[in-house]
């Protein structure tokens, strides 16, 4: 009886045998473990910082509609600014943007056109959203289209000959552009917006006047560095 148990009870573990069992439960577990700590990092490493100054030209909208067909506006002018974007991942980011713009007021009458009046200029304050395809080669450039959309401020300074006001007001923006990537942390930035929004003529002038939207178009293109 005890020769049959003896025969059927497994053989100890040699030392030996037990390292090679724990080396090798080792390895198996760390292999597991890889692909897991390899898509942790490659999420770390898409969260990157980018700078955008750029330069371009802008048509200012309407700022008052007056009776008759009559207007006072911005003409087109020069705009500069800067955009930070933060990327979340390959596709998506977090922008935000600080920009100004410069033109002459005029006003317009029917018939006889639009003359100016004084200057104008606009600063640009917002943040938003950016959302992008990945990137396809063109020889040997990386282009990779994107579409923005957020939300701001637009203050205005309007003047003619000594008489200078200010108004504040928010402002909606959309803008569609796209990335020619020169190497991995440079390219140009090519970018048209659209800048919606109303001029508070009561902030301006104390008058209670219900003024209508007006679109502001922008085109620049800049050098976007990315961190």
């Amino acid at each position: 009886m005890r020769q049959l148990m003896s025969a059927s009870m497994p053989a100890p573990i040699s030392p030996r045998e037990s390292r090679v069992a724990a080396a090798g439960l080792a390895l198996l577990l760390a292999a597991l473990a890889a692909p897991t700590l390899g898509a942790q990092e490659r999420r770390a490493s898409t969260l990157s910082m980018e700078l955008t100054p750029y330069a371009g030209y802008m048509m200012l909208g309407e700022l008052v509609r007056g009776p008759y067909g009559t207007d006072v506006s911005g003409s087109n002018g020069l705009v500069l600014g800067g955009q930070l974007a933060v990327r979340l991942t390959p596709n998506v980011a977090v922008v935000g943007n600080v920009a100004r713009a410069e033109a002459d007021l005029q006003v317009g009458l029917p018939i006889v056109g639009g003359f100016g009046i004084g200057t104008a200029s606009v600063w640009m304050y917002d943040a938003g959203l950016e959302l992008g395809v990945p990137a396809t080669t063109a020889g040997g450039v990386g282009v990779a289209p994107f579409v923005q959309a957020g939300a701001g401020a637009m203050r205005h300074t309007v003047g003619a000959s000594f008489l200078r006001t200010t108004a504040t007001n928010f402002a909606g923006n959309v803008g569609v552009g796209a990335d020619l990537m020169l190497g991995p942390s440079i390219g140009i930035r090519l970018l048209a917006r659209d800048y919606i929004g109303r001029f508070d003529v009561e902030e301006a002038s104390g008058f209670g006047v219900e003024n209508e939207l007006s679109h502001n178009l922008s085109f620049s293109a800049g050098v976007k560095l990315r961190f």
